[in-house]
């Protein structure tokens, strides 16, 4: 037995990824893991300490018995207490330390991967407790360290990787969200339609349709009549869906046609992330 077809594509992007993330730090000095990123209070380390917490509860590995300081003013909700614990853990470690761990880690992740004959629909263990598909686990691995991939750039001044495996991931899975950012967050109105033009190295075309119940659906067919087109590159749709940036800190890389309030609340409630 060998990793299913439907899989390939999650383990692919995982460790083109996480491979690029230890290219990126092991070159560094100390003092360089303590640069801050896009992602809000988490530092290099913090995101190195993150990808690894997560993948080794993909191997299976106990989760670590720590207390959080109470002083984490980025830390509001239960979800991201859950994913503190593995960064705060490590907020001490070394350079030395993160990248060895890093390393082990993503060795014995690749081990596991080689070796994995599960199905697609085999649950596994997920966040607080919860259960998820073996597949939806694998996806949201790719997406979340293609993501962290993309802060750590961003804090080194070192782009790339915007067209990546796990940049089309990522697509598919911000795109997801978006039927909910412009009916529901937006409150675009029943029976209209909303086009996103995204260009740049993933580059696409989507509409979001809103029925007369107020649901929003996407799809690749171009709209005769939206209230309202978003034109963008796709470096910066994905930096407003993650949360990484507002809509005021990038309103010149954004073009707006049409309704333009409708298109304000839209990109101002544009993050798709926990």
């Amino acid at each position: 037995m060998s990793l299913h077809p439907s899989l390939q594509t999650y383990a692919d992007a995982w460790a083109h990824a996480v491979e690029a993330i230890s290219e990126l730090v092991t070159p560094l000095a100390e003092g360089e893991w303590n640069q801050p990123t896009p992602c809000p209070g988490w530092s290099v380390r913090d995101i190195v300490s993150h990808v690894i917490g997560l993948d080794c509860e993909m191997l299976g590995d106990p989760r670590p018995i720590h207390t959080l300081p109470r002083d984490l003013y980025h830390v509001k909700t239960e979800g991201q207490r859950y994913m503190e614990m593995q960064v705060d853990v490590r907020r001490h470690h070394t350079a030395p330390e993160m990248t060895a761990e890093l390393e082990y880690t993503i060795i014995r992740r690749n081990r596991q991967i080689r070796n994995e004959s599960r199905a697609p629909e085999t649950p596994v263990r997920g966040p607080l407790g919860t259960e998820q598909t073996l597949e939806l686990a694998m996806r949201l691995r790719a997406f979340d360290v293609w993501v962290h991939e993309q802060d750590l750039r961003v804090a080194l001044r070192q782009p790339g990787n915007l067209d990546s495996p796990g940049a089309y991931v990522a697509r598919d899975l911000m795109l997801l969200g978006l039927g909910k950012v412009v009916a529901k967050k937006a409150g675009a109105p029943a029976n209209s339609a909303v086009v996103f033009d995204v260009s740049g190295p993933v580059e696409f075309l989507r509409t979001v349709r809103v029925d007369a119940e107020g649901r929003g659906t996407v799809d690749n067919t171009p709209s005769l009549g939206p209230l309202v087109t978003i034109g963008t590159d796709w470096e910066t749709y994905s930096r407003l869906a993650c949360g990484r940036v507002t809509y005021a800190a990038v309103r010149d890389r954004v073009k707006v046609e049409g309704d333009q309030d409708l298109g304000d609340a839209i990109l101002g409630n544009f993050s798709v992330t926990p």
